[in-house]
Order: structure tokens, then C-alpha cells, then sequence
């Protein structure tokens, strides 16, 4: 007879998330033979693997992240049957290529979500609700007090703060995240002022945007030019109306002393929390963040219809015990899934981006 856990469509080993029927792993952390990827943040998507799989529109990402690797994709939607388990990848709104996992086998579908947002923020499709059984979740901010403000309000916010800094002569030297909250900032900024030429002052990148930029606009994401600092005289007056957005690996390097006295600002969901601006050591604080907040946690858990839900990363006691009260059969697995927010494993073309504290507790 069959135990629940040999019944089960995912399980959890010491490789990670894996389907005994379908004999594949999910975003697994040691070396396996066949993984299934839903995103290219470095927590979920690692060189070592013998074969990966990714939805068709995270290529480009996923291939300047992990050069070289042997690769098949997948149109969202579409289904493929791998020794009797249906497989297909779904819109997970979380960055550029981002899926959210089905699998269907033996009258029971299951969807591993990895990381999800539900707001549009236009550089990729769209969370897609997928009804299932079983639901596996994240819950980075999986509490209550995290309830983000909407992306138009943010972006304005964020021009407001070039636009003031510019008119004073000085750069303003935003922190994100290389992969995913950069280019969603350099599109919203964009978007806000209606086009390039409407913004505050000229753009400058690090290098460690430069190949995930591209990826995003192969993929048809419109993004403002960016120039590089050298592009720039020493002493040029277009250092001191720029916007320079740089991983927070950056921050203290000689690398920002080129722009002189500029003013710094953070863009992370842990920016909410009070003090956290205080201990990054930066000026302003924007509480942008590429995961879902309590209600969109909530939303979402509530649009697959599931039953039974299982917790992997974040808040992890909390969102069981809160949905368990409310009527779900909830459990934890235990993965070695971290936070791009709070880990800053950026990584350009195989090259790795590190140093950023991890968030107050």
C-alpha cells in the first residue's frame, strides 16, 4: 500500500524538490541529471546539472546566468509528458522567464510555484492563477505588516527623487538587485515619464546589468538607453544629473567614487521594515519587491482552489500555522532556497556579485 509521502508528486530530498514519478527535480540545489527551473535567480537555477528545463521566454536569462548549459524550453502553457507525468510551465510574475510548475499524474495535479508576485509590473507576464490539489509556495513575506504600495506609486516616487537630486548636481545611485529589480525600475521609470527622453538625466549601469539588459530586451521588455561609466569624462556635468544603478555588492565601492557626492536609496521589499535604511546606510529607502505580499500570498494561495499547501522558504511557521487554522492542510517542506533580496547572489555572465547583508530580523 501506498504512504502518503510515496503518493505524493513532490517530494523533498537532500538534491531538492523532486517528482518520483516523473524521475526530474524542481530548482534543486545539489547536482542532478534532469531539472526543471522556474526562474534564474541563483537560489533556484545552479550550474551542475545534466539537463535543464525553463519556460521559452526565461532563455536568454537563464543562459547568460549559466553559460554553457544544455538546455531545452518550454512555451508557457504548452504540455509535455515525461514518463507519464503531464508537465507544463505557467506565468509566475516574478521576474523575466519566471514559471510556475504543473504537474498532472494519476487524477492529481499539483502546482511548485517558486517565487510569484501578483501585481503586473510589465516586464513579464503576469501571475496566472492554476487550479490544482496541492499548491507549493513561498513565503519571503509571509506576514501580515508586508503589504506593498502599488508600482505606479513607487515609480513617481522614485523620478521625484532622481529629478530632485538632479536639479541640485548630484547622482543618485539606486541598489538593486541586477537581475529582475533593476530592469523592472529602468521600465517603470520609463513608463512614468511617458518616454527616455522625459527623464531626469542620463542612465548609468554597472556591469553586472549589462548582459541580463540585454536578455530583457531580446526578449521585447522596453527599457531607457544605459551607458556605461567610462562612456563619461571624469568631470562631466551628465555624472551629476545620472541615475547609476548598481547591485548592492556596489555600495562602498571605489567603483561610485567617480560620481562624486551622490545620493544613495535601497529598492527592497525589506525596506518596509523600520531600520532597515539605517543599516543598509543609505539615504532613501523604496519598498519595491519582486514576491508577493501578505495579501497577494493570500490571494493567490486562495485562486488554485488547492487543499493542501506546502510552505518552502520565508515565514515558513507562520503560513502554516496560519492557514491550518483557516481550514487548509498545511505543511512545511525544509529547502535551501534563500532571497535575491536578501542574499545578493548576482551573477553576469558566470560571474559572481556578493556582499550584501542579510535583512534585520
Amino acid at each position: 500500500m501506498e504512504t502518503q509521502q510515496t503518493a505524493d508528486l513532490v517530494v523533498a530530498r537532500p538534491e531538492g524538490l523532486y517528482c518520483p514519478p516523473g524521475d526530474f527535480y524542481i530548482d534543486p540545489w545539489r547536482p542532478v541529471s534532469h531539472a526543471v527551473i522556474t526562474h534564474a535567480h541563483s537560489d533556484h537555477a545552479r550550474f551542475g546539472h545534466g539537463h535543464y528545463l525553463c519556460a521559452e521566454p526565461g532563455r536568454g536569462v537563464l543562459l547568460a546566468r549559466l553559460p554553457g548549459i544544455t538546455l531545452d524550453t518550454l512555451p508557457y502553457g504548452a504540455r509535455i509528458v515525461h514518463r507519464g507525468v503531464t508537465l507544463s510551465l505557467h506565468p509566475a510574475g516574478h521576474v523575466l522567464g519566471s514559471a510556475q510548475v504543473r504537474l498532472e499524474h494519476g487524477g492529481r495535479v499539483w502546482v511548485a510555484s517558486g517565487d510569484y508576485k501578483v501585481e503586473d509590473d510589465g516586464t513579464c507576464p503576469p501571475f496566472e492563477p492554476v487550479r490544482c490539489d496541492t499548491f507549493i509556495t513561498e513565503s519571503t513575506f509571509g506576514l501580515p505588516i508586508y503589504r506593498w504600495p502599488a508600482q505606479a506609486t513607487l515609480m513617481a516616487e522614485i523620478f521625484d527623487w532622481w529629478r530632485v537630486n538632479a536639479e541640485a548636481g548630484r547622482a543618485s545611485v539606486m541598489y538593486a538587485y541586477a537581475f529582475g529589480k533593476a530592469q523592472r525600475i529602468l521600465h517603470g521609470l520609463m513608463t512614468h515619464a511617458g518616454s527616455d527622453v522625459a527623464l531626469p538625466g542620463p542612465i548609468v549601469a554597472h556591469g553586472a546589468l549589462t548582459s541580463l539588459n540585454q536578455a530583457y530586451r531580446e526578449a521585447g521588455v522596453a527599457l531607457p538607453p544605459v551607458m556605461q561609466a567610462a562612456d563619461l569624462a571624469p568631470r562631466s556635468p551628465a555624472l551629476r544629473r545620472a541615475l547609476v544603478m548598481a547591485p548592492p555588492s556596489a555600495h562602498g565601492s571605489p567603483w561610485l567614487r567617480r560620481f562624486g557626492d551622490a545620493s544613495d536609496a535601497f529598492a527592497s521589499g525589506w525596506m518596509q521594515l523600520r531600520g532597515t535604511r539605517r543599516r543598509r546606510g543609505v539615504d532613501r529607502g523604496f519598498a519595491l519587491s519582486d514576491h508577493a505580499d501578505w495579501p497577494g500570498l493570500m490571494s493567490a494561495i486562495a485562486a488554485t482552489g488547492a487543499e493542501r499547501v506546502i510552505v518552502t522558504h520565508g515565514n515558513v511557521p507562520v503560513m502554516v500555522r496560519y492557514l491550518s487554522e483557516r481550514g487548509w492542510r498545511a505543511q512545511a517542506f525544509d529547502t535551501a532556497y534563500g532571497d535575491e533580496e536578501d542574499t545578493d547572489a548576482d551573477v553576469a555572465g558566470g560571474t559572481a556579485e556578493a556582499g550584501a547583508e542579510a535583512p534585520p530580523a
